[in-house]
């Protein structure tokens, strides 16, 4: 798969559980951490778009966990962004960095509601530009 953004990160050690691997919930965190740092990277402040009555929710993910994070793992947190139809898919994969193997796999399907109502936005379009191309 080809990335468009990547960030790097470490496991803490109360993100594990009782087996001394991350708990399967903090995988979550660490894909919305990273969407967040691109929705920065691309200029988009979640807050400013909130005043304005426009918000971006998770409306469905699928999540496949392969080798599991220990703590004090250093991993990779990359992702892919299309668009279809109202939803904006983001391809989010999780690496551990010592050996580049895979630790999670996951589909995350994010719809705008615009003053409360699904919609288009185009905020987000106009800020995703560069990455969203339409067949």
């Amino acid at each position: 798969m080809i990335y468009i953004f990547e960030t790097r990160m470490m496991v803490r050690d109360y993100e594990c559980d009782i087996e001394g691997i991350v708990n399967n919930a903090n995988y979550m965190h660490y894909a919305e951490h990273t969407r967040h740092l691109f929705l920065q990277s691309c200029g988009i402040s979640f807050a400013r778009l909130h005043e304005k009555g426009i918000d971006a929710v998770v409306a469905r993910v699928n999540m496949q966990f392969k080798t599991p994070l220990q703590c004090d793992d250093e991993f990779i947190s990359r992702l892919n962004l299309k668009k279809e139809g109202l939803r904006y898919v983001f391809s989010q994969d999780i690496y551990r960095a010592s050996d580049d193997k895979l630790s999670f796999r996951s589909t995350f399907e994010l719809v705008c509601l615009i003053n409360g109502k699904l919609s288009n936005s185009e905020d987000y379009d106009e800020a995703f530009k560069k990455y969203i191309v339409n067949e």
